[in-house]
């Protein structure tokens, strides 16, 4: 699998890429979050396709397309995320037919995969678009990249978990139970050394920053009983509960009114007509 090397400072999220494995996708709560994203990954990419990935992290979900056949480019702007991603993908149990192809690169900077395209498809998972301030610069040049009627498939950090507002209430911090609801965002800190500023865009902003070069498809809650990562402590605690909350997920995710207070909001468009 190549790496493009480029000469990047220190990127935020480095500080969680050690062990961001071991404490999400590895997780419970991590691995019912992914599977119910995979689900849907799925029906949009299949064998023979080639699609682009906005913020791979450690590179999981490339993984898996290029386990089905899919031919990933996937990009990051933490070089130790790619390197994570780049041990993932040398373990990888190959299928002879799909492929990784790593890129350390901002979303910002998409354009310069030109000469790869066009894609069949593209995506981003698990709110790495919720660190972008300005989203129509990259709907545009998400649109210049893809082919007519594909798919591009955003999942994010929703501005209101139910979860996350009923448990920081709980312990009497209601600052942080709706820290989500503030329009200017938060600052978020990553382990010891790593902040970002973190947005947290409705559904109606996102529809209206991809288009009308791209048509909202489809909308799916991804964490609606399964209750957000820092909470993993209590999914351990209480296997058979959080297998009912997984079950449920399946269903009440396509549910008008209540996805849309998942953890994360997954969303489909589809690239119009050039």
């Amino acid at each position: 699998m190549a790496v493009d090397q480029l000469q990047f400072d220190l990127a935020p999220f480095d500080a969680i890429a050690e062990r961001y494995d071991e404490t999400f996708t590895s997780s419970k709560i991590g691995q019912a979050q992914r599977a119910a994203v995979w689900k849907e990954l799925g029906k949009a990419f299949h064998a023979g396709d080639r699609v682009l990935e906005l913020g791979c992290g450690t590179g999981v979900d490339a993984c898996v397309l290029a386990q089905r056949g899919t031919a990933v480019f996937a990009c990051d702007s933490s070089p130790l995320m790619i390197a994570a991603a780049q041990r993932n993908t040398e373990n990888m149990r190959s299928t002879g037919a799909g492929s990784v192809h790593l890129q350390l690169l901002r979303a910002e900077e998409i354009l310069s995969l030109r000469k790869w395209g066009p894609f069949d498809g593209a995506f981003s998972n698990f709110g790495a678009l919720n660190c972008i301030e300005n989203l129509r610069p990259l709907a545009i040049d998400l649109a210049a990249l893809l082919k007519p009627r594909s798919s591009l498939l955003l999942c994010l950090m929703g501005p209101c978990c139910a979860w996350e507002i009923a448990w920081y209430l709980a312990k009497g911090k209601p600052s942080r139970a709706f820290r989500r609801m503030q329009r200017q965002g938060v600052v978020a800190r990553l382990a010891d050394r790593g902040v970002v500023h973190v947005r947290y865009p409705t559904v109606h902003s996102l529809t209206r920053a991809f288009s009308p070069e791209f048509r909202l498809k489809s909308l799916k809650g991804i964490g609606v009983l399964v209750p957000p990562s820092y909470i993993e402590h209590q999914a351990a605690r209480f296997p058979r509960l959080f297998k009912f909350s997984s079950l449920a997920d399946s269903i009440l995710g396509y549910c008008p009114g209540i996805r849309v207070l998942a953890d994360h909001i997954l969303l489909r468009f589809e690239r119009g007509e050039v």
